[in-house]
């Protein structure tokens, strides 16, 4: 008996990396798997079949269940498509884990208006195209669901030279957690996967010699478990996942300066006189591999 027996998946990016140690955990938990990947470079350039293919030739070879998918997720017929391969091969959708990105990197000097229309149309309406289209479809169902959204510490915490893409992120962890609090009422839990792993999407930011540390395996196990019964009740929560480590971000309110709000405003020496007094006591900067 698999934690996801009878469960049905969409895994968009399940060609490589993260998405296909996403898709080929759920087949071996008993969830039937639509492996989704445009199959295309990692700047979003080129196309084909082979990479979906492939990992549903692994899912399928060792038991599973599995049909693959070509669609590009900035194209919202492709997205509602998506979920249509899931209900004519398996009949229902149950999880939904948007996982799809490029990387067009350059420092903000740099950046041009394609380089960030193109990541921000990937990553953030990429997101939004395939989880309408899986959340209309478990609406209609009415027997809740799972979407898992993923974000990255490029936009909770920041990383040099990735403004589109960090802010794409950003824009998805606040889109999870609005769509969170209006899934409650569907039973549809909405959370944030913030991953570090080693694969074709950072085999240059990160050092070759933390493959094995940061193996995407070792991310899909808590991406598995939100996708359970157990998680019911988890929802629009953000998870820092890598390195067989399992982080909750959560944001921390620190205040600075107070009086009965019907006084006069602060003067400008008022509010530099309450920053300095307080800066002594404000969280620290987060790096990305400390959360």
């Amino acid at each position: 008996m698999g934690h996801l027996d009878g469960k049905v998946a969409l895994v968009t990016g399940a060609g490589g990396g993260l998405g296909r140690a996403h898709a080929r955990l759920l087949a071996e938990e008993g969830a039937a798997v639509v492996v989704n990947d445009l199959g295309g470079a990692r700047d979003g350039t080129g196309s084909g079949s082979s990479m979906a293919d492939a990992v549903v030739k692994e899912i399928t070879a060792a038991g599973g269940h599995a049909v693959a998918d070509y669609g590009s997720v900035t194209d919202p017929e492709a997205a509602r498509a998506m979920v249509q391969t899931a209900l004519d091969t398996f009949g229902k959708l149950d999880i939904c884990i948007n996982n799809a990105g490029i990387l067009r990197d350059k420092t903000f000097k740099n950046m041009t208006e394609e380089l960030w229309d193109i990541v921000i149309d990937v990553h953030l309406r990429g997101t939004y195209l395939v989880a309408k289209a899986a959340w209309d479809q478990m609406v209609a169902q009415g027997q809740g669901g799972r979407i898992i959204n993923t974000s990255s510490t490029s936009g909770l915490i920041g990383n040099f030279g990735q403004t589109n893409y960090g802010a794409a992120k950003a824009g998805i962890a606040g889109f999870t957690r609005v769509l969170a609090l209006e899934g409650v009422k569907y039973g549809i839990t909405v959370n944030t996967l913030a991953p570090a792993a080693w694969s074709r999407m950072t085999e240059d930011i990160m050092q070759e010699d933390t493959a094995d540390r940061f193996a995407p395996e070792k991310v899909a196990p808590a991406v598995a478990w939100l996708c359970t019964d157990e998680a019911k009740d988890v929802t629009g929560r953000q998870f820092c996942v890598g390195g067989n480590r399992i982080s909750l971000l959560s944001w921390q309110v620190t205040k600075i300066a107070q009086k009965d709000p019907t006084d006069a405003p602060f003067t400008i020496d008022e509010v530099d006189e309450q920053m300095r007094a307080s800066m002594a006591q404000w969280p620290k900067l987060l790096k990305a591999m400390e959360v």
